[in-house]
């Protein structure tokens, strides 16, 4: 019985050995969870600035969407896209450091590019909306977008990313067809999601 259990304790070692030189296992769920509060807060200043200028999501959006408001939905997305960085690479290095790894591998580096692969086709995507004048669809294609990434770095991380990627690319799509709320699936994608994600992967590997 004995040799039976050291075995596959044994056995459960090399797993753990190969999960960590093939898949970058040391990813925080506080970055997630930050990052959800950043995507809140971008849009809590979004929905503020167009209450405040008296602009309709829809109508608006269509095609009569000033340079200044398209510059300052700019600003914030970008004021959010730092922020949310910022701190995954922080709790991401720190539990790394826990950990005794390394925040800079081959594991991080494959990582990245596959994640980067749809991101930066989705970020030119979104650019042709823009120039074209349909900013309704740019919040549904960042959606879609990021879950496609997500769905492409999962095979080099945390497995939960897949099933984060997949609800992303559903919202997207809902998002594409009741595009009057838009901001609001987009605010439970980036947002609310990212929160429950975060949590659910803190408290089941960190803790």
């Amino acid at each position: 019985m004995n040799q039976q259990q050291d075995q596959l304790e044994a056995l459960h070692e090399i797993r753990n050995i190969m999960d960590r030189s093939s898949r970058f296992i040391s990813l925080s769920g506080l970055s997630g969870v930050f990052a959800g509060l950043s995507a809140l807060a971008g849009a809590a200043v979004v929905k503020w600035y167009l209450t405040q200028h008296n602009i309709n999501y829809v109508s608006d959006l269509a095609g009569n969407f000033s340079r200044d408001n398209i510059l300052f939905l700019l600003a914030v997305a970008v004021a959010v896209l730092i922020l949310a960085f910022g701190t995954a690479t922080y709790f991401t290095a720190r539990n790394a450091r826990k950990k005794n790894q390394r925040t800079w591998d081959n594991q991080s580096k494959r990582l990245l590019v596959n994640l980067a692969i749809p991101l930066a086709a989705g970020g030119v995507f979104c650019a042709v909306l823009l120039y074209h004048g349909i900013l309704y669809l740019v919040a549904p294609a960042m959606l879609v977008f990021y879950g496609l990434a997500l769905l492409n770095g999962s095979k080099y991380t945390l497995g939960d990313i897949r099933y984060l990627g997949i609800i992303e690319i559903i919202i997207g799509l809902v998002a594409c067809v009741f595009v009057s709320y838009g901001l609001m699936l987009w605010t439970l994608g980036f947002g609310i999601l990212h929160i429950v994600y975060g949590a659910l992967v803190y408290f089941k590997y960190e803790r």
